[in-house]
C-alpha cells in the first residue's frame, strides 16, 4: 500500500510528561484518513488517552496510531472476489490498527487527510468509542493476526461488519461520539463520510483535495 517506507523508520517515544492546565486545554486534531473506498481515524500518540493509550504498547516508537473497521473475512483473505461479496453479509469485523513514525499526511498524502480539532473531551469521547470496538480477552488487548504491511495489527471488533455498517458508517459513528455534527444514518462509501468531516469547524485539508 505504498506504506511500507514511511511505516519502518519508527522512532524512539519519549517518556510521558504531567500535563500542565494550558496542555489539557489545547484542541486535539482528529485525523480522518481517506484511502480510496475506505476511511479510517486517527491520532497523535501524544494526544492519546486511558485506555486507548495502552495500544500504544504494541506500536513502540509509533508518533500515530490509525484505525480502521472492517470485515475478517475479507481482510483475512486479503480482499477480492468472493470474498468482497461476503462483505455485504453479516460477519464478523477486525479493527485494524496502524502505527506510524510520519505523520498520516505524509504516508498516505496530504490530500487524503482531514485534520479535525476538537477538545479533549471530544477527543475522549471518540477514543472511548474505539476502545468499546475493539474485543477484549478476559480484559485484556490481544492482537488477532498480523496487519497486511508493516507496522500494523489486527484486533478482533466487538461489532459485525455488513452492508448497513461498514468501514465508513464506523469512521462516521466514531465522529458523532465525539459531539461532532456527523450523521452516521445512511453512510456507507468514504465520500459520504468526506463531505461531512470537510465541512466541520476547523477542518482543513490540502489545496490538492480529493473530489467529492
Amino acid at each position: 500500500m505504498g506504506l511500507l517506507l514511511t511505516l519502518g523508520l519508527w522512532g524512539c517515544a519519549a517518556a510521558p510528561t504531567a500535563e500542565t492546565p494550558a496542555a489539557a486545554a489545547r484542541p486535539v486534531d482528529v485525523l480522518v484518513v481517506r484511502r480510496g473506498w475506505h476511511v479510517d481515524i486517527g491520532f497523535a500518540a501524544a494526544d492519546l488517552a486511558p485506555p486507548l493509550a495502552q495500544m500504544l504498547a504494541d506500536f513502540p516508537g509509533a508518533r500515530y496510531l490509525v484505525f480502521g473497521f472492517g470485515d475478517r473475512r475479507y481482510l483475512l483473505r486479503h480482499g477480492g472476489g468472493s470474498a468482497a461479496l461476503a462483505a455485504l453479509w453479516p460477519g464478523a469485523g477486525l479493527i485494524l490498527v496502524t502505527g506510524l513514525s510520519a505523520s498520516p499526511a505524509a504516508a498516505f498524502g496530504p490530500s487524503h487527510v482531514i485534520n479535525v480539532p476538537v477538545t479533549q473531551s471530544q477527543a475522549r469521547d471518540a477514543q472511548r468509542f474505539i476502545w468499546h470496538s475493539i474485543r477484549k480477552t478476559d480484559g485484556s488487548l490481544e492482537v488477532l493476526a498480523p496487519g497486511p504491511y508493516e507496522g500494523s495489527r489486527y484486533f478482533d471488533a466487538t461489532e459485525r461488519y455488513h452492508a448497513f455498517n461498514t468501514c465508513n458508517t464506523w469512521v462516521a459513528r466514531t465522529l458523532s461520539e465525539a459531539g461532532l455534527a456527523v450523521r452516521p444514518a445512511g453512510v456507507l462509501l468514504a465520500g459520504q463520510v468526506w463531505r461531512q468531516a470537510r465541512r466541520l469547524p476547523g477542518a482543513t485539508v490540502s489545496a490538492h483535495d480529493l473530489p467529492h
